[in-house]
């Protein structure tokens, strides 16, 4: 593929640069380790170099890093010898000049500028001029670390979240002296490494720092009124930790301090808490625990919370420091939110934001307020990426914390961008494809499940509601192709299902778990399949009986997917083209039955051997069979919105569902 302006997705094409095979981290402090660990699990063929001038700190980093890589055996998520493989690819000096060979040079010292700048002027005299160079720091922009360097445009801002090794978000600095190849490939290698990168303007404190540590500094200017207790319960309503949990955890009071001091570079308001030089751990709750509080002092806290956190997210949106999808998904994985600020505002409403606002200028004048109407900040896709690539749309599905699970909103966002470009005579087609390498999409949100048990028609009334993308696929003359870069499972491939072709990675994997959780596939998976891929009936009967999971190659075979690609790149490459040979040409009619041999009966067990509701996967068999004999695809489809609202009365639907909320293994075999 080609594409000259810089992807929404990140991985759509290969990245103009090699990926670096000698890495060296400096600073063997707290998140040192934490990313040697993550790129040493992460590039299995690397070798990484951790260096320090302290012996005793590379020791203990040695000793992290074994520890970690043990627990993650303990809890089954790593093989005992990718364990080995990773505690001996990374290697421990004191010496600088063991940086000669690296490819990129990552460092995470102490966030001291003239140190920093000492370290960049050593390193460069060490490597090639063409080997990366970054820097972890949270606050310090990339033209004061780097401008002074004979080759800057090889080196710009990484900034990492802790633990380095799990938190998937890490921010990328695009400042004016740094090639677009070098960020673009830092994009690329971290997202497909598991890590969402966020690419921000070179201002102080980046885009997720400006928010975390604002919404310490106003929690501290906050103790005359409320307690550090009382305004971590209040939190809760926002965060998964309170402001004073993360400083407690994060030994994070002098961070507070010299950032909101740098940021009182753009005015006094940012002036940090005086109580943060005097206090070193603050009295709170426990994680999880809470405290009484009094309405009007919850009232006051909640209000100063919302109006810095507010204050801050247009701040970044009105100067550019980062886009607002963007902003939202990093303040949920990065900083621990339960919603982005931009979907709170949209909640609470305009009158109400306004409200919180105007407080909020009282009480702190001199930080940032509004420069547009309220609205318009709410204006932009939150859950899917758009790049146009020689005339093909292609749509990325991006939930990475739900694995691009569909919900309502993604689902609204992919339906308008096709509306809104399928009638472009440029537009050959449209590519639909998933966030990162692991999962295509992982399913539809149940949440909203739970609230139709027991009423067969309201649950057949959700599946309805929830085909109203796959029934506008069903109509469109231009082709849509599902890109399957990873798992694709339950509406995620139900989703897939509906388009003109499927092509996958060759590790991609497909599967009908809905019976697992004792309710039928209810949009389209009863149908939708039998009518492209008869052939493939017996095994499609399998799938929806039992769960059973498809690999990609087994999908080939039976014809189901049109081609395999060995990398991302190459999936969306063989999708572009599925495009292209089928623009202009019509979709083979579904509006006739189709003659199948019936499901086998008797009990089906599901994935490992696990009993399943006999009742559920009776009322899956005979939709099978009745909607293969109806004379139209609405009509069989009608079938299957039915099936799944007969499922949703059931016992085994209801320990299905609340096993999957209670995060347990479901027991059917008491329900029957």
């Amino acid at each position: 593929m080609s594409t000259t302006a810089p992807r929404e997705n990140p991985l759509l094409a290969p990245p103009a640069l090699p990926r670096p095979k000698t890495i060296a981290v400096i600073g063997a402090g707290t998140i040192g380790p934490d990313i040697a660990y993550y790129l040493a699990s992460t590039l299995p063929d690397a070798k990484l170099v951790l260096v320090d001038v302290v012996e005793e700190a590379l020791a203990r980093a040695k000793e992290r890093i074994a520890k970690t890589a043990d627990k993650g055996v303990k809890k089954g998520k790593l093989k005992p010898e990718d364990a080995a493989r990773i505690t001996a690819a990374v290697s421990y000096t004191l010496r600088y000049d063991d940086l000669a060979g690296a490819d990129w040079v990552l460092e995470a010292a102490t966030e001291r500028l003239e140190l920093k700048r000492k370290i960049f002027t050593q390193v460069e005299s060490l490597i090639r001029d063409d080997a990366w160079i970054t820097s972890n720091t949270s606050s310090l922009p990339a033209a004061r670390l780097f401008s002074h360097l004979k080759h800057p445009e090889r080196a710009t801002v990484t900034h990492f979240f802790a633990p380095a090794f799990q938190n998937p978000a890490v921010e990328v600095i695009r400042w004016d002296k740094a090639r677009a190849d070098v960020v673009e490939a830092l994009r690329a290698l971290f997202a497909a490494t598991g890590k969402v990168p966020f690419v921000t303007s070179d201002a102080l404190c980046f885009m997720l720092d400006r928010v975390f540590d604002n919404w310490c500094n106003d929690a501290a200017l906050l103790l005359g009124d409320a307690t550090a207790a009382e305004i971590d319960t209040v939190a809760h309503a926002y965060v998964h930790a309170g402001p004073f949990e993360v400083l407690n955890l994060a030994h994070g009071n002098p961070i507070i301090v010299e950032t909101n001091t740098l940021q009182m570079e753009e005015g006094p308001a940012y002036r940090p808490a005086r109580v943060f030089e005097s206090v070193r751990e603050w009295h709170t709750v426990a994680p999880g625990k809470s405290v009484p509080v009094a309405d009007d002092v919850a009232a006051k806290v909640r209000d100063r919370m919302l109006g810095v956190l507010f204050s801050q997210s247009v701040d970044i949106l009105d100067r550019g420091i980062g886009a607002p999808a963007d902003l939202d998904l990093g303040c949920v994985l990065g900083l621990g939110f339960k919603k982005g600020p931009l979907e709170l505002m949209r909640e609470l409403g305009e009158a109400e934001c306004q409200r919180i606002f105007e407080r909020f200028a009282r009480e702190r004048p001199g930080m940032p307020q509004p420069k547009r109407p309220l609205p318009e900040y709410q204006r932009f896709s939150r859950k899917v990426l758009a790049d146009e690539v020689d005339g093909v749309c292609v749509i990325t599905l991006r939930r990475p914390q739900a694995l691009n699970a569909l919900d309502d909103e993604m689902t609204d966002e992919v339906l308008a961008l096709i509306k809104a470009r399928e009638g472009d005579p440029k537009v050959k087609g449209f590519v639909l494809t998933g966030y990162g390498e692991r999962a295509f999409c992982a399913g539809a949100d149940i949440g909203r499940l739970g609230e139709t048990l027991g009423d067969a028609e309201a649950a057949a009334g959700f599946a309805r509601e929830c085909s109203r993308l796959l029934l506008h696929l069903d109509r469109m003359d231009k082709p849509v192709v599902a890109a399957l870069n990873g798992m694709a499972l339950g509406g995620g491939l139900e989703l897939a299902l509906r388009c003109t072709a499927l092509v996958a990675h060759q590790g991609a994997s497909l599967q009908l778990p809905e019976v697992t959780l004792g309710i039928a596939p209810g949009i389209g998976g009863l149908v939708v399949p039998y009518r492209r891929w008869p052939n493939a009936a017996p095994v499609l009967h399998d799938m929806l009986a039992s769960g059973k999971r498809l690999s990609a190659r087994e999908a080939k075979e039976l014809g189901v997917v049109s081609a395999l690609g060995g990398s991302y790149q190459e999936v969306l490459r063989l999708a572009q083209d599925e495009v292209s040979a089928r623009a202009g040409k019509p979709r083979p009619s579904l509006d006739k039955p189709v003659q199948l041999a019936p499901p086998a009966s008797g009990p089906t067990k599901g994935p490992g051997g696990a009993a399943l509701s006999a009742e559920v996967v009776g009322i899956i068999r005979k939709a099978i069979v009745d909607a293969a004999a109806k004379d139209s695809l609405g009509a069989a489809l009608d079938v299957g919105y039915r099936a799944f609202g007969a499922s949703a009365c059931t016992a085994g639907a209801r320990e299905g569902i609340t096993a999957f909320l209670e995060k347990r293994k479901p027991d059917f075999e008491r329900t029957g």
